[in-house]
């Protein structure tokens, strides 16, 4: 008869967080991601934004319009065996359906099915959002988008939306430009910043719990005073060569890193 194996040498089970941290370090690391994707981790913080909204890799996860994909190249693998990935994007302006299925995420789906072949693409009226059956998410997530909602005026729908699509319990996780203190509105919306508090007003408007705030996504470089509003710093650099190197050494924008609950008791 075996004996026991002593207790010095048991190999202790992996806690769901540090499975879910190493499932990351693989994908963080995989060489699908381009060089310029990866070379944004030092300003996005993939990991630690992810563990602080409490992604896990069974998860039914809805990012909000995800533009060309940085977000989709480490979320989409992450999610392809245990769980699910779906990306929200805008409707085209002209209804054509051959217009949508040219998009950049749906191509850029398409050429790599074995990472993002079991990823879904759903089209989203703003005006009148919908983003699946009630209920049916884990988890939504969204960077660097409200401001572009508050300037076109749907940002109110979107997070009723978010509300909806999501379980009781669930969890919407924002990251977007972080406005100085003291500063309202009308003086920043032009410029692609906000004020905290009023994107925390969005996301309890629309029915949330404010259940945490990070400033992993922090940058004290960011003066907020440029002429062109956020988009003068990186990526975007709107003003091309002038001034760049200024630029591109304060980085990418200072950022809020919101987690908002769905109250377990909500209904749809």
């Amino acid at each position: 008869m075996a004996q026991d194996q002593p207790a010095s040498e048991l190999v202790p089970p992996t806690s769901a967080s540090q499975y879910t941290a190493e499932q990351l370090d693989q994908v963080l690391a995989g060489d699908w991601r381009s060089a310029a994707n990866r070379a944004r981790d030092a300003y996005r913080h993939p990991k630690d934004t992810l563990d602080f909204f409490g992604l896990q890799p069974d998860q039914t996860v809805i990012e909000i319009t995800p533009g060309g994909g940085w977000y989709s190249e480490i979320l989409a693998p992450l999610l392809r065996d245990n769980g699910h990935y779906v990306a929200a994007e805008k409707r085209p302006a002209s209804d054509g359906e051959a217009r949508s299925d040219d998009s950049a995420l749906r191509r850029k789906f398409a050429a790599d099915p074995a990472h993002y072949g079991k990823a879904a693409i759903v089209a989203f009226d703003p005006q009148a959002p919908v983003l699946g059956e009630p209920g049916s998410a884990d988890l939504v997530l969204t960077f660097r988008n409200v401001h572009n909602w508050v300037m076109a005026d749907t940002a109110p729908a979107m997070f009723k939306a978010f509300f909806a699509v999501l379980r009781p319990g669930g969890v919407l996780g924002v990251v977007d430009h972080r406005a100085a203190d003291g500063a309202t509105l009308d003086q920043v919306k032009a410029s692609g910043y906000l004020p905290t508090a009023y994107v925390k007003k969005l996301a309890t408007d629309a029915g949330f719990v404010l259940d945490g705030e990070s400033e992993v996504n922090a940058n004290p470089k960011d003066t907020r005073d440029y002429p062109k509003g956020v988009w003068t710093l990186p990526p975007t650099l709107t003003l091309g060569e002038q001034d760049r190197a200024k630029y591109q050494a304060i980085g990418e924008s200072d950022r809020m890193t919101l987690r908002f609950v769905k109250p377990a008791a909500a209904r749809h």
